[in-house]
């Protein structure tokens, strides 16, 4: 036998089967048209971290020395003891070298140049990012003629697979019009039965 022929004969077996026992089952899957896909969205909250620079300004001072009052108050007591007269002397010197001392200290603080210079100092904080993002997908689907509506979480494409469930109806009477009779699934009326 034909290879090709045995594996088309066993893949048709096998199919043949497979709906055999699906439809025993009174169920099997089959293909809907898709006839629309709209995404669905939800806005969702994503913090992120925002850093930016900022630039302080600062100054740094100099310590102070005693070289003002040192030399202010050697000056003011050689210029004290110039003016004073016997013990008149050692008090002018005194006095002189206090003002000296406070002269000079004085004058160093005029002078005295404090560095100006900006700090950089790094800040962070977290804001809101917020992003769409699709949660489903609604899909207008059309079987037999009849359509149907469903929210998936994938797109489906333009076919769908769904599932076929066949059963009886067991919620309606049966039909008992006895001059209604059915031959060969059509309907014929007026006939007695045999």
């Amino acid at each position: 036998m034909n290879t090709k022929l045995t594996t088309a004969l066993g893949a048709a077996f096998a199919l043949t089967s497979t709906f055999a026992m699906a439809a025993h089952e009174g169920e099997y899957e089959d293909f809907a048209r898709v006839r629309q896909v709209t995404p669905e969205y939800e806005r969702v909250n994503v913090p992120r971290k925002e850093c930016y620079s900022e630039w302080i300004p600062e100054r740094r001072r100099h310590r102070s020395s005693l070289t003002g009052p040192l030399i202010g108050g050697v000056a003011g007591g050689v210029i004290g003891s110039h003016i004073g007269k016997g013990d008149g002397r050692v008090v002018a010197s005194a006095v002189g070298a206090v003002i000296g001392a406070l002269v000079g200290d004085n004058i160093q603080a005029h002078h005295r140049d404090d560095d100006h210079y900006e700090r950089e100092v790094r800040r962070c904080r977290m804001v809101d990012n917020w992003e769409e993002r699709i949660t489903s997908y609604r899909v207008v689907y059309e079987y037999y003629g009849r359509t149907y509506n469903a929210v998936l979480p994938f797109d489906p494409g333009s076919r769908l697979t769904v599932n076929v469930s066949v059963a009886p109806a067991l919620d309606r009477e049966p039909d008992r019009d006895p001059e209604r009779r059915v031959i060969n699934n059509a309907p014929v009326h007026g006939q007695q039965r045999n």
